[in-house]
């Protein structure tokens, strides 16, 4: 059922960008008098799951979901309809239409998915307000991964200031690390001593090679919170609720300092747990399991250890922080495509399985809207990439011929098409297989 409900909001989600997407090139070429053939939200390879004639366009549901499409007269496209093409041009044709209103049509869909984005994110704040945690609210600090215990912080370190600027969610610490130009980091130390630590300029290229992608996380105390079915834990008698006091004699307080302690024991060599059950101290040897793992995962996030501040919005309120937020959102995704290019960042490309994957298993508008505004957002972007084939080459194409008055020839445009399709479906084809593997080895 968790599947069938991922799979139902992937393709609401998706059929909902679509169809905006499409729109976005459709009201624009009929402003201009341009006759739009076909306007389809999925492919409709040899058939079609419903179609209708209205007017001189034919409007469709395909079978393959991978995308949609409105098919333009006189447009070289993924239809190649060469035929229509060798035909003197027509009035109502898009190779008929000045540069400017060509321009304008192209640009469309992306900028439908980029209005899109900003719209939902201000009706997200104004339904649901903003949940955040001000620096002063980690009450227990932050441990801190090894990559950055080399720089300088250290466990229970409290985030103060970040490029000299009070974070409004320290929270974001890890994300703004890892896609934005962060130089320094005020911290106040366990004993009260604060220092500013300045980071070097690829940091967050470090990060992804290290595989610290969550250098900060807030310290939380070391109960148990679930006890795997037959783990080496749930063997010899750990139990939820029990909270753990010491480790090889070591007292712990806090979750990071009873992981560090079992991640660097010898394998295969027993480690003594005790903890504190009910009032009562109990203790118990344990073997952990192939991958130095005991098989219990800590109580969450509590009062204790962490407060949340929510702000709620009226609509007007809104306006600015959506604004910002699709900002932030799309600047952030150009933050992170520079790591496709890298050999790991190859491995980690996915398709259709990742992206439905992301939603929740269980129905959430909340997380729902949140994901269909950020695949709208990205959707926009990557449309926009001067690939042949996609929106951003035919607008480099057009923008050419603006600026030199040379139109390219039709020959040039089918080559192009044809050049980025192939592009476009190796793509699809890789990253696709990437899911495929991941699926097949168990990493989903």
């Amino acid at each position: 059922m968790e599947t069938y409900i991922k799979i139902t909001q992937f393709l609401l989600s998706l059929s909902l960008l679509i169809v905006l997407h499409e729109l976005g090139h459709f009201i624009p070429a009929k402003l201009f008098k341009t006759r739009v053939e076909k306007f389809y939200l999925f492919f409709d390879y040899k058939f079609s799951i419903f179609k209708k004639k209205i007017g001189d366009t034919v409007y469709g549901i395909g079978w393959i979901p991978l995308g949609g499409y409105v098919k333009i007269s006189g447009m070289i496209d993924e239809s190649m309809d060469k035929e229509q093409m060798a035909q003197p041009p027509q009035p109502w044709e898009f190779r008929s239409k000045p540069a400017w209103q060509r321009l304008i049509i192209m640009l469309g869909g992306v900028t439908v998915n980029f209005i899109l984005g900003i719209f939902i994110y201000i009706m997200m704040f104004n339904a649901w307000g903003n949940d955040f945690v001000a620096p002063q609210d980690v009450k227990e600090g932050f441990s801190v991964t090894d990559l950055f215990k080399d720089l300088g912080f250290k466990d229970g370190d409290k985030i103060v200031k970040v490029n000299n600027e009070i974070p409004v969610n320290v929270l974001d610490i890890n994300k703004h690390l890892f896609l934005r130009e962060v130089n320094n980091i005020e911290v106040s130390h366990v004993d009260g001593n604060s220092e500013i630590i300045e980071l070097p300029e690829d940091i967050g290229l470090q990060m992804w090679q290290t595989g610290n992608m969550d250098p900060f996380n807030p310290r939380i105390h070391a109960i148990l919170d679930s006890v795997i079915a037959e783990s080496p834990a749930e063997l010899v008698g750990l139990q939820k609720g029990d909270v753990v006091t010491a480790v090889n004699d070591q007292e712990v307080l806090f979750w990071n300092e009873f992981t560090e302690v079992v991640k660097n024991n010898p394998k295969g060599k027993e480690i003594k747990v005790t903890v504190d059950r009910e009032g009562r101290t109990e203790s118990f040897l344990i073997v952990p399991n192939d991958e130095q793992k005991l098989g219990v995962y800590p109580k969450g996030y509590t009062e204790d250890v962490i407060a949340i501040t929510h702000k709620d919005y009226s609509f007007g309120e809104s306006i600015v922080p959506g604004f910002s937020k699709a900002y932030w959102t799309l600047k952030d995704y150009m933050g992170q495509f520079k790591y496709v290019f890298t050999k790991k960042g190859a491995t980690q490309l996915g398709g259709f399985i990742t992206i439905g994957s992301i939603f929740p298993s269980k129905w959430n508008w909340q997380a729902f809207w949140s994901i269909t505004a950020l695949l709208s957002i990205m959707l926009g972007f990557m449309n926009l990439l001067p690939i042949p084939a996609l929106d951003g080459g035919h607008v480099v194409f057009t923008l050419f011929e603006i600026i030199s008055g040379r139109k390219p020839s039709d020959k040039f445009l089918e080559y192009a098409q044809i050049t980025g399709f192939i592009i476009l479906i190796s793509l699809l084809l890789f990253a696709n297989g990437n899911d495929i593997y991941k699926w097949l080895t168990g990493q989903f």
